[in-house]
């Protein structure tokens, strides 16, 4: 699979550079950063979801900057998996804690075509030095395109091109969703919704982050589930199906490729370019999540 065109981001704004432009690797570097003082700044300002996943491991993506000073210019994320099972399922392996999610890779709109290559290629070595018992690496591509609301598209969707040229394996989608979306369009995960609604830590952070995208305030006493209930009643969250995420497996060592036989592997999705609205994928390939 070719790609023709690399996803950008600069301040939560998503651009495209052609494919075809390349870095200068004697210009740039890879590196362990810190995930509270270097990754998650960076990610909340230039991600369009502007939110951290829970770090497993931040790994930075530097170049020369002006004084001769590194300047950070992209950031991949190694996060904790939604959930134990998708452990087992997309990759094989029983014990949890031998896998993680690439839950954010974000560049800068100036850095070339092939830097997402450049930095997940050397993530990954950093990875499993840093993380030995780490062996496998999920990673998921949304297919849907997003629109806010004046109809200005924000995210257009993806079928894990990046993924497929990397040589991982493609195995299939995740399970088919409601989504609870923002005005402007946004998702919010499930997580979050969880965490308000039960009150559990993060809570808060999530609760800010409804309110600072218009939401009004819970009244005092109001119970956080009638709070979210009432934030949907009054069409201020919209609920949305979802087909489901695209998955895609990096086994990083030998055991790892032997548990990955356990999982199908299917033929790499194709994006439909004449999608103007909803799933990008094109149809029918695993148009239903099993």
């Amino acid at each position: 699979m070719l790609t023709q065109r690399s996803q950008r981001w600069r301040e939560r704004r998503m651009r495209f550079v052609p494919a075809a432009s390349e870095i200068d690797p004697r210009t740039l570097s890879v590196d362990v950063i810190d995930t509270c003082r270097d990754a998650a700044p960076f990610v909340r300002t230039h991600h369009y979801a502007a939110s951290m996943p829970v770090c497993r491991l931040a790994i930075g993506l530097f170049r020369n900057g002006s004084g001769g000073r590194s300047e950070l210019a992209g950031v991949c994320i190694f996060s904790v998996p939604i959930n134990n099972a998708s452990i087992r399922k997309s990759a094989g392996l029983d014990d949890p804690r031998s896998a993680c999610d690439l839950g954010r890779l974000v560049l800068l709109d100036d850095i070339g075509g092939n830097g997402e290559s450049y930095l997940v290629s050397r993530a990954f070595r950093l990875l499993r030095r840093e993380r030995p018992g780490i062996i496998s690496v999920i990673s998921y591509a949304d297919p849907i395109r997003r629109i806010d609301a004046d109809g200005r598209v924000f995210l257009p969707g993806h079928v894990g091109a990046l993924y497929a040229v990397m040589g991982s394996r493609y195995v299939g989608r995740s399970a088919s969703r409601r989504d609870l979306l923002l005005p402007d369009g946004r998702p919010i995960s499930s997580r979050a919704i969880s965490k308000i609604r039960n009150g559990e830590t993060g809570q808060r952070y999530a609760t800010d982050d409804l309110i600072r995208a218009g939401a009004s305030p819970p009244q005092f006493g109001e119970d956080r589930a009638d709070w979210l209930k009432r934030l949907r009643n009054s069409g201020f969250l919209q609920t949305r199906r979802h087909p489901g995420n695209h998955i895609y497996l990096f086994p990083l060592t030998k055991a790892a490729r032997l548990a990955a036989r356990k999982v199908p592997s299917h033929p790499y999705p194709i994006l439909d370019r004449t999608c103007a609205v909803g799933d990008v994928t094109a149809l029918p390939l695993l148009a239903e999540a099993a």
